[in-house]
């Protein structure tokens, strides 16, 4: 039995509607400290966002990667059989690839972060379940192939770089359908987005 004089603390990276609710049925006059401003992108991260045709998302996305020579980039996708496609088609592009998601084993996805982190993949694809939690060092881009259907979602995604006072660029890859989206990312990063 836990006593009732306890100190309860509780973590979040983002404090949602949802999670305040959840504090506030067992915690008693909780204290908030606010690390950085509530789910706000860092400062350090330059967002830009490429208005592009569904159909030649996959195309821009291999050419951005090897015009610019990026050598470390993260991209999102919604779903795990998007992960897979866009993985293969990276590939097909010439790009090492990998894809992590909840369908892909322990084993692999350990492997697959390893062989990112070690620069044997440059290339590393994933939905936002498999990468909550990543912590990969001075992760310089990284992509949202697909916007997030939460705007708290995009803040994690971009979280992953632009860490520790380093530099780290997000780019989103937004078609026509998703700009009701990119508005709600606008307001929830306090900043216009500019377009390529």
């Amino acid at each position: 039995m836990v006593s009732e004089e306890r100190q309860t603390l509780l973590y979040s990276a983002t404090f949602s509607g949802p999670i305040k609710k959840l504090a506030d049925s067992f915690l008693r006059s909780p204290e908030v400290i606010e690390v950085a401003r509530r789910n706000s992108a860092a400062e350090t991260v330059d967002q830009v966002v490429y208005p592009c045709d569904r159909v030649q998302k996959s195309e821009l996305l291999s050419f951005i990667i090897g015009s610019r020579n990026w050598q470390q980039v993260l991209v999102f996708t919604r779903t795990k059989h998007g992960a897979n496609r866009l993985t293969k088609h990276l590939q097909k592009d010439g790009l090492t690839a990998a894809a992590i998601h909840g369908n892909k084993s322990q084993g692999a996805r350990t492997r697959a972060l390893a062989a990112f982190k070690a620069g044997e993949v440059r290339v590393l694809v994933a939905t936002d379940i498999a990468a909550r939690g990543l912590d990969i060092d001075m992760l310089p881009h990284v992509v949202n192939f697909e916007l997030p259907n939460v705007a708290e979602d995009y803040v994690h995604r971009i979280g992953r770089t632009g860490r520790a006072g380093n530099e780290g660029q997000a780019v989103s890859l937004v078609c026509i359908d998703e700009k009701i989206c990119s508005g709600a990312l606008s307001a929830c990063s306090k900043k216009r987005f500019p377009k390529k």
